[in-house]
């Protein structure tokens, strides 16, 4: 503190004269703040002197200690669960519990951070990207599989069916592998409890899909023939079944909490239980309603009973002894054709092979074999 500050402070304290309104004027100090430091120094002596915290005694808006150790339990309980322990979370849980009045999003994240719970990791921050939702239940399912272990080490693959309008959880089923037949039969599941959809989403998994390879899977031409639409997505571009992608995580936190089954019904048991929990549990991209609920809002839309054919084109290279691949078969075509280029015009199972101008074969793909054989060839011109 200014020396002739505390001089004249002493001074004026033991009676003697001072011009207070001059030496205000000149050291640019009010006179109130003069006279407060005169009033401490005769009270409290040189201790008058020292600076006083400027912060208020009280704070009516401080969190309390029960609050906030409502909290850090409230986070332990949902992580000990496999459960979201994030801020929304824990504030829905101590809503549900009864606490009143439940502390905000905002007031829980600040108490984690208080307790270093929480460490800002802003690099990890999220891209914003272009969502979509489907309007109805039932207009989009996604499935798609992931890895899991036994306690015996075996790998095995859980499938997970989601409907993108609700986020709800219709079909989580145990594998063996993630093949084409377990796909088959984990939609088979879904279609009993909720009826069929208009339309499912799936990756470029051989279980899935051959559209990428120029063809259809088993799986497409089943789903076509239930009048259900089959959407895949780009090769490379997982962020298209992002909900799915999103909810394995949410999946796989839950099954680390829960003791490592011994066998494929073991998992089955526990997914079942799994996909009670969350169907039933708040979503905060469903603005903090539960899977079940934002289904059972919306009258659910259904597949038209009318088959799908699929169709399209596909270019390929004709072998040296006349044989070209489609579809997982081997297409006869004649020698006189070998080394070229051909073009498949294709509708179900029906194919026109073209080389050229030239109509090279017509068949319809026996299924049942890998090789077609030469039934009807036309000549070159």
């Amino acid at each position: 503190m200014d020396p002739e500050f505390v001089s004249a402070i002493v001074r004026l304290a033991r009676g003697d004269k001072v011009n207070v309104a001059a030496f205000c004027r000149t050291h640019e100090i009010s006179r109130t703040t003069f006279y407060k430091y005169v009033a401490r120094f005769t009270a409290e002596g040189a201790d008058g002197f020292t600076r006083r915290s400027t912060a208020p005694h009280t704070c009516p808006t401080r969190t309390s200690a029960a609050l906030c150790e409502a909290v850090l339990r409230a986070r332990k309980d949902l992580d000990a669960a496999g459960l979201d322990n994030g801020p929304q979370s824990i504030s829905w849980r101590l809503e549900s519990l009864g606490f009143d009045p439940f502390p905000s999003r905002a007031t829980v994240y600040r108490i984690l951070v208080d307790h270093g719970q929480i460490v800002a990791q802003p690099h990890k921050r999220p891209k914003s990207r272009r969502r979509f939702e489907y309007a109805d239940p039932g207009g989009l399912w996604q499935i798609d599989g992931m890895e899991h272990y036994l306690s015996t080490g075996e790998k095995v693959c859980v499938l997970q069916i989601l409907d993108d309008h609700s986020r709800l959880d219709v079909g989580s089923c145990a594998a063996t592998t993630e093949n084409g037949a377990e796909a088959w039969r984990s939609l088979e599941q879904a279609f009993a409890g909720y009826g069929l959809p208009v339309r499912v989403l799936f990756d470029n998994g051989k279980a899935f899909s051959a559209k990428h390879r120029g063809g259809t899977s088993a799986l497409e031409r089943t789903l076509a023939g239930l009048g259900v639409h089959t959407i895949t997505s780009s090769v490379y571009h997982p962020q298209t079944c992002g909900k799915n992608e999103r909810v394995h995580q949410t999946l796989q936190k839950w099954l680390r909490k829960q003791p490592a089954p011994d066998t494929l019904d073991e998992l089955q048991a526990l997914l079942d239980q799994y996909r009670e929990v969350y169907n039933n549990r708040r979503h905060q991209s469903l603005a903090g309603r539960t899977p079940q609920q934002r289904y059972d809002d919306t009258p659910t839309v259904a597949a038209t009973p009318e088959p799908k054919i699929r169709s399209g084109q596909a270019t390929r290279s004709v072998s040296h002894t006349g044989i070209v691949q489609f579809d997982g078969h081997a297409i006869s075509l004649g020698r006189e054709w070998g080394d070229q280029r051909a073009i498949l015009h294709w509708r179900g199972d029906d194919v026109t092979v073209m080389v050229g101008d030239v109509v090279a074969h017509t068949l319809t793909l026996n299924r049942s074999v890998k090789f077609q054989p030469l039934t009807e060839l036309s000549t070159k011109s």
